[in-house]
């Protein structure tokens, strides 16, 4: 990890975008720790950083809501530890939404 921080991009879709400004491209730079980045601590950054409405319809329990699909480099995490996933570097992160009104 460089000294000024990790660079990583994190992408919102499928409606996730919407409780972040619309915004759906993120280009961050996570702050350096003593300890690696995991999608654990991510999370926490992005309620506290970029979330801006209704927490509660992206993240349950310090967890991403059932129904968002957690994609690391087109990978899904699932493959990778989920939440214990160490981030890299310029990975790539998306949270897909797949909860859809009706």
């Amino acid at each position: 990890m460089a000294e000024t921080g990790l660079p990583v991009s994190v992408e919102f879709s499928g409606g996730a975008e919407l409780l972040f400004d619309k915004v759906s491209k993120h280009d961050i730079v996570l702050p350096p720790r003593d300890e690696h980045w995991t999608i654990r601590r991510l999370l926490c950054w992005i309620k506290d950083n970029l979330l801006r409405e209704r927490p509660e319809l992206f993240m349950q329990d310090n967890n991403v809501r059932p129904g968002i699909l957690v994609l690391v480099n087109d990978t899904d995490w699932q493959l990778l530890g989920e939440l214990d996933y160490k981030i890299e570097e310029n990975d790539q992160i998306a949270f897909i939404s797949t909860l859809h009104g009706g």
